[in-house]
Parts: C-alpha cells; structure tokens; sequence
C-alpha cells in the first residue's frame, strides 16, 4: 500500500496535506476557544508531565477526521500512547499527532501553543502542519516544496558558527536529578568560553521551537526527552526551511530516539554537537 501510494506521488500527498491543514484549522480552533477558559488538569508520567480534557478531545478529532478519510493509514498520537497504546512507526502511511505541544503553556495561558501533524510514509515524513492558533500562525512543509508560514516562504538563518548563534532549547517535564544534572551541564558549556553563545531561549513547545528556527528567529534547537509527536512536523518544516536535523551526536536523526538536534546550516549543527551530553532514554 505505501509503495502504491509512493509511486503515485503528488496527487495522494496533496489529499493527504490538505486533509492535515484542513483538520489543523479545525483542532487549532478548539485549543483558541479553550485558552482563556478553566482547565480540567491531570498529570501522566509525574506531576509536571500534564495533560487536559481538551488534549484528548483534540485527539479525537484530528484522528477520527483523518480515519474516516483515510482508513488504511496508521496513527500515533500522544494521548493514545499515554493511554497505553504501543507507538510503532511502519512503512504504511502514519499521522504523528500532538494535539496540543506545550500543555504546560496552555495550563498557564502562555501563548506558545501549537496542534502538530506529520504524515510519514516508508517511515519518511512528508508532511508537516504545525498551527498554533494562539497567535494565528501556520507553519506548513511538503517534502521537496519549501516551508512556509501562513502561505508565505520562510527560510533558516544560514548561521553556521555557534558563538554567533541563538539556541533554543528546553528543560522539559523530568526531575531526576541526574538528567537535570546533565542538562545544566550543557547550558553552561554553551553559555561559557570558548563558546558563548549569544543567547538561550526556553519557549516551553519543541514545535514551536523548531519552527522559529525555520523562520530565522534563532539558529539552533535541541532537547532531550521529547517524543516523535513533538518534533515529526516541525523536523520536516525546519529541513525544507534550509536547516538539518540530527540526533544530537551529529549522527541522522532517530525519530523514535527521543531526541533531537536542529540548525540552521550543517556547520552550526556539528559544532553544537560537540558541546553536549548525550542522555538515552526509553525509546518510542
């Protein structure tokens, strides 16, 4: 069925893209409509790892739309892998759905919020939607079409020396003192000499970071402990951007390694690579 669909190229994609921007608008305007309102809040993994009612509505709504149109295709989704569903990521075309990355932005009414959509096949992605309604910006890719923002081309930086360069990164939801060890351990190398970077931003959405890097708004991004449906849209919108992205070794990126490093040009992205701990965690 893949292959099929390979062979027959840009007519399924466009479907498929149209489809995902489509039910993107859909699901952004349910967060909108929720931002301001009381939020019913749960936690998942630990007590800074939440989750809403409106997290799983969302879900609901982007898979149940994208099932009945195409009922061949997989899915993974954060909420159904929280719900104990196994993520697999097969040959056959697979949605990555995060209905909301930054629920803790959302929690808080901190306006970096995004719906995220990537569709992959041959266990490739060839589609990113990334839409955060908050702010009414709507960042889209098609593998071998451009990336853009609200229809308009956006492109990456072109950095390629990190002591010049802006990093986005994240701290994300674990305590374990010893992964946050590491973490600090990182920040500081890229703070201190010989490096010292102009600057560290913490949005609080791997999503929306990446897509600040496709725009130009900062040159590098990487973090630990994210999952693929984090950063499978954005990955791709950040690579037709002009900007690569790796596993933060500086090694082809893993999509279920939970792990991610992303910049604007290759030189930037190696040199990053050397100044960071590596930290291995339960797979996808």
């Amino acid at each position: 069925m893949a292959d099929d669909l390979v062979q027959a190229g840009g007519q399924e994609i466009q479907e498929y893209f149209d489809a995902a921007v489509n039910v993107a608008k859909q699901a952004g305007q349910v967060v909108l409509e929720a931002f301001h309102k009381e939020k019913a809040i749960d936690t998942k993994t630990c007590g800074t790892d939440l989750v809403t009612e409106t997290d799983k509505y969302v879900e609901e709504l982007i898979i149940g739309t994208l099932l009945e149109k195409f009922p061949t295709h997989s899915f993974i989704g954060e909420e159904s892998a929280s719900a104990g569903k196994k993520s697999t990521l097969t040959n056959n075309p697979t949605w990555i759905i995060d209905p909301i990355d930054g629920t803790t932005n959302f929690i808080h009414r901190y306006p970096m919020v995004a719906v995220c959509i990537a569709l992959a096949v041959n266990k490739q992605v060839e589609i990113g939607v990334v839409f955060n309604s908050i702010t009414n910006e709507m960042y889209t890719a098609r593998r071998g079409m451009g990336a853009f923002c609200n229809g308009k081309q956006i492109h990456c930086s072109g950095v390629t020396d990190l002591s010049n360069a802006l990093v986005i990164t994240e701290v994300g939801s674990s305590r374990e003192p010893e992964i946050i060890d590491v973490k600090m351990k990182n920040l500081r190398r890229l703070l201190e000499k010989p490096v010292t970077v102009h600057g560290i931003r913490m949005q609080g959405s791997a999503a929306i970071n990446l897509c600040t890097l496709a725009s130009g708004g900062a040159d590098a991004s990487y973090e630990f402990g994210l999952h693929v449906w984090d950063f499978a849209a954005a990955g791709l919108i950040v690579e037709e951007a002009g900007g690569v992205v790796l596993d933060p070794s500086g090694k082809p990126v893993d999509l279920m390694a939970r792990r991610v490093l992303a910049a604007a040009t290759n030189e930037l992205a190696q040199e990053l690579s050397q100044y960071l701990d590596s930290i291995d965690l339960p797979r996808d």
